[in-house]
């Protein structure tokens, strides 16, 4: 029997993450991911798809951000229909991320047509509500530590990736006729000292490793976030404005009422209004009580409230009273999605707030190439949103120790915990020439066998097992 990976996505990029792995004639795809940021990769996602979706025997999922899971539905709509695997949480998290993808490419689409700035004389969405509907049956949730047969030949078991609720380390076994290997897909890992999730689990053995390169070539200093919130948020107060946070809703949102709550409690920064403007996170936010054994903060309804809420937290239910936040002139501060500013009510709030010089916007996280907010960070003087050239006259701050990726060295104490070298090591996850440097220390540093896969590339990982 024959082992082969198929690399559709996630190769150069830190978005679009999905490996096809071929076990005899049993398919199987790890990570099912949406391309983002640069249009080149955006369009990836309309082409057809490399491989029949109804050739596809099951689909392995590490986490729930889109980049990982957004194109299930469209995988599910084309054909495929077997089982989904996931952990606990993964499952919930999804089925609150891929609706609300749905929702957003309808709302693009139907925003489109209204306002014509698109090229498309009908634009369409890539997917609907409905088609995210259709994957949720196919979900299979499995805990941490228990291993699960996919197949006769194929077992996995996920282990706590410390990155998001429910994010996962899955080792792959492949029993042939002769032998048994063993594949290592890291997924996206975490930071050691995060405020709220575990430590990623130490791996020991593999055959073959698939380790993510998102900051792979960075150092990243782990120091108290609240540091950095405190001076952001008092300047902001200051110059008589208001704070934007774009944030990830599962996650990084969390971690930001954390450290919001902290300084209020504190009297480090003023008790001022905190506005959640996001459906996805206000649900999100449930799961970390619902789940109280995937991470390290024990907090039950009271607690929760205790730990996390501000004495001025405000959820932001519906689209009307968002549109009313544009009215606040100061002292308050918004948090809302999409992350890396690619969608969702984070663009009104960026067109209205970009050209106030008293208004600032805190950037928290990795931004992919081509995304709005690696433009940002860069610097750039205008941002395209809604057709329109939006002139960034505010104060833009970038605080990257609230990311949830581990940096450079806790990546490397991650994969020196492998007791031998693996046979064969893919850098997957990263972007450009900081992936090059990455994979080459790892070739320097850990002496091992490193390969960095180009897009659709077919590489034979064991024959005749």
């Amino acid at each position: 029997m024959d082992v082969q990976v198929k690399f559709l996505g996630g190769t150069g990029t830190v978005t679009g993450s999905r490996y096809l792995l071929s076990v005899g004639k049993f398919r199987l795809l790890f990570d099912c991911g949406l391309f983002q940021g640069l249009k080149e990769l955006r369009l990836r996602n309309w082409d057809e798809f490399p491989v029949d979706p109804s050739t596809i025997n099951a689909v392995v999922i590490s986490h729930a951000h889109i980049d990982h899971t957004g194109y299930l539905p469209k995988l599910v709509k084309e054909g495929f229909n077997g089982t989904i695997y996931c952990t606990e949480p993964t499952a919930d998290l999804m089925e609150i991320m891929l609706l609300d993808s749905a929702k957003l490419q309808e709302e693009e689409a139907s925003f489109a047509r209204s306002k014509g700035y698109s090229r498309h004389e009908k634009p369409e969405p890539l997917y609907t509500t409905q088609d995210a509907q259709s994957v949720f049956p196919l979900v299979k949730k499995l805990p941490y530590g228990q291993r699960v047969n996919i197949n006769n030949n194929i077992t996995i078991v996920f282990s706590d990736a410390g990155h998001l609720l429910g994010s996962a380390i899955t080792e792959m076994f492949i029993t042939g006729e002769k032998q048994e290997k063993k594949i290592v897909f890291s997924g996206d890992l975490g930071r050691d000292t995060d405020a709220i999730l575990n430590a990623p689990t130490a791996i020991e053995e593999a055959d073959v490793l698939f380790i993510e390169s998102t900051y792979g070539n960075k150092d990243n200093p782990v120091y108290d976030p609240a540091k950095d919130l405190e001076r952001i948020v008092n300047e902001t107060v200051s110059n008589n404005g208001v704070l934007l946070i774009p944030a990830f809703a599962v996650g990084r949102t969390q971690v930001l009422l954390y450290y919001l709550h902290k300084l209020m409690q504190e009297d480090k920064i003023p008790d001022i209004p905190v506005y959640i403007d996001s459906p996805m996170a206000i649900s999100a936010t449930y799961l970390y009580y619902k789940y109280p054994d995937y991470h390290k903060v024990k907090f039950n309804h009271a607690v929760f409230a205790r730990e996390m809420e501000t004495n001025m937290l405000v959820f932001v239910k519906n689209s009307k009273h968002s549109k009313t936040l544009n009215e606040i002139k100061n002292n308050a501060i918004i948090i809302s999605s999409s992350g890396m500013m690619t969608g969702g009510r984070i663009l009104h709030h960026l067109y209205h707030r970009l050209p106030n010089e008293q208004d600032t916007l805190l950037v928290a996280g990795y931004q992919a190439e081509g995304t709005r907010g690696r433009d940002l960070v860069d610097g750039k003087p205008f941002i395209r949103i809604f057709g329109e050239q939006v002139p960034v006259k505010c104060r833009v701050a970038n605080v990257s120790s609230l990311s949830g990726h581990a940096d450079r060295p806790e990546l490397f104490a991650w994969m020196q915990h492998f007791k031998a070298k693996p046979k064969l090591v893919f850098t997957v996850h990263g972007e450009g020439a900081n992936l090059a440097a990455y994979a080459q220390a790892i070739r320097q540093q850990l002496g091992w066998n490193v390969v960095e896969p180009q897009y659709l590339e077919t590489v034979t990982l064991f024959s005749g097992i």
